[in-house]
């Protein structure tokens, strides 16, 4: 088994980006590497919000960055009154057993908020 696990995403506007993470979704900056913010969001995931480039475009397409909470509702009240809008209310998913919910950041990335089954014992 891993001990961590870190995923990168490029952002068109890196500022933008690093304030959507941190402020609007509070997860804790751990590393400033300039061109490269990595943001904690659980003890043993990052995620790594990068500067695009040439070489590095930011490219949404296909990606969904999935956060686990028992409290999907909670999140979806919070960040709604921060005026975020979501692509879809929290709903239950039956083929997936699953309760979650879909919204964007500023660079297009479609996030969930899901508690990936966990609360009916599940893992993901």
């Amino acid at each position: 088994m891993f001990e961590q696990q870190v995923t990168f995403i490029y952002a068109r506007d890196l500022e933008v980006s690093a304030q959507f993470y941190s402020e609007i979704l509070e997860l804790s900056l751990t590393l400033d590497q300039g061109k490269c913010k990595i943001f904690e969001v659980s003890p043993n995931a990052f995620l790594g919000v990068c500067a695009c480039n040439d070489q590095r475009p930011s490219n949404p397409e296909g990606i969904i960055i999935t956060l686990v909470s028992q409290n999907v509702d909670g999140w979806y009240e919070k960040l709604v009154a921060k005026g975020i809008e979501f692509d879809t209310p929290p709903s239950e998913n039956p083929a997936f057993n699953i309760y979650h919910c879909f919204l964007r950041d500023p660079d297009d990335t479609r996030l969930k908020s899901s508690n990936s089954g966990t609360r009916r014992g599940q893992h993901p």
